[in-house]
């Protein structure tokens, strides 16, 4: 399999230290804005694996751009690691190359103009599914949210589905961690940019009898028991992409998604829209040269935060991703979280990556290779809840990196 990834940020470096140790991978492109990026993450690997891959200067925008590379380079798929502004211009370029595509978040939502708090707008995915016809058409596969989460949390509740219950209550899709970095008072551990997309969107929430309907941010907040040591986290609803895909292909009555962030974490989120700091519309400031320039408030924030994929070293403690599921089963209720732990001492002594990155860096690269291999097939937009579990926790467990169920009762 050849494969142009886009992005050589923290999860596309993470993504080449992973696919280096595979054999169904022939070639990667690593591709970036950036040509120095690129460069560093081919660098960084073994010489023996650096024949594989290659760097490459790309503009993720430019989608006839991204067309031609898929072409010139022979790429069966493009794996999109870059954030959630670049997925459209990437989507149609792998369907005009006529390649695969994955991704690890959907293209961008927008709130109801009137009832942001009531009522969805556009929805996470809805620019992608539109246009779900011409990639069957096409034969090809656009396999959307293939992260940790989205990704491995829907990958859990069609198992959770298919094999541990008859009949589902709730899916619920929490994620908490007890990480720490050392030396900063504020150094998320994942792209702020992302991150305040996610968090202050109106959170999106599935009832089988409603459907899809928004909260406002922060919404239901609840105490969650983490495993693994990392114990009590308080979580909210925040908008995210399984709330969207799991409900397309598993029968529950009800899906949440909520994130443990912590006060302070919600009150500096919090703040930033206070100030108008989250905004992506662009402001005049004065440039050098007394000039006007035109800047993102959100782009600035993220400029003046560190580089989560250099936090690594200051890192410590455990992130923890999974789903909770509610229901019967033979009549009897049940109830279960599956969980992926990822230690942050182990993912930088195994791979130089830090928890967060590399934890959402090895998921896509499972289904790369259960799509190499043939034992993922299909046409389509689809989510990873579309697709036959068992084979992709079995080989997440053969990549050194099992995952875990805990009856809740």
């Amino acid at each position: 399999m050849r494969v142009l990834l886009v992005g050589a940020g923290g999860v596309g470096t993470a993504v080449t230290r992973i696919a280096a140790r595979r054999d169904f991978l022939t070639h990667m492109v690593v591709a970036d804005y950036d040509l120095s990026r690129a460069e560093a993450a081919v660098a960084a690997l073994g010489e023996e694996q650096q024949a594989r891959f290659s760097a490459f200067r790309l503009d993720a925008s430019d989608q006839e751009a991204v067309r031609r590379a898929l072409t010139e380079e022979h790429c069966d798929v493009l794996l999109n690691a870059t954030d959630p502004r670049f997925v459209m211009p990437l989507f149609d370029a792998a369907l005009a190359a006529g390649t695969h595509y994955l991704d690890m978040a959907m293209s961008l939502s927008a709130p109801h103009a009137t009832a942001p708090y009531e009522n969805c707008g556009v929805k996470l995915g809805d620019e992608q599914f539109a246009k779900a016809a011409e990639w069957e058409a096409a034969g090809r596969l656009a396999l959307c949210g293939m992260g940790v989460e989205p990704g491995l949390s829907d990958v859990f509740a069609r198992y959770a589905a298919d094999e541990l219950f008859d009949e589902i209550e709730e899916i619920g899709v929490r994620d908490g961690a007890n990480l720490t970095v050392e030396g900063y008072d504020f150094a998320p551990s994942f792209s702020i940019w992302t991150t305040i997309e996610e968090c202050l969107n109106p959170p999106v929430v599935y009832e089988k009898d409603r459907g899809w309907f928004t909260t406002a941010p922060f919404s239901e907040p609840e105490v969650f028991e983490f495993p693994e040591g990392i114990g009590p986290v308080e979580c909210v609803n925040v908008e995210h992409e399984e709330v969207l895909l799991i409900p397309r292909w598993v029968d529950a009555r009800r899906v949440t998604f909520k994130y443990g962030l912590g006060d302070d974490f919600i009150a500096k989120l919090k703040t930033l829209h206070e100030l108008g700091l989250d905004s992506t519309t662009k402001v005049a400031v004065p440039g050098p040269d007394g000039r006007k320039v035109e800047v993102s408030p959100r782009d600035v924030v993220a400029a003046c935060l560190p580089d989560p994929a250099t936090l690594g070293d200051r890192m410590k403690g455990k992130t923890c991703a999974g789903t909770w599921v509610k229901g019967t089963k033979d009549g009897a209720a049940r109830e279960v979280y599956l969980y992926h732990v990822v230690d942050n001492e182990w993912s930088m002594r195994e791979y130089g990556s830090q928890a967060v990155v590399w934890q959402t860096a090895v998921n896509p690269v499972v289904a790369l290779e259960l799509i190499a291999t043939g034992v993922w097939k299909s046409s389509g937009v689809l989510g990873p809840e579309a697709l036959a579990p068992r084979p992709f926790l079995d080989l997440l467990t053969a990549y050194g990196s099992p995952w875990g169920l805990r009856e809740e009762r």
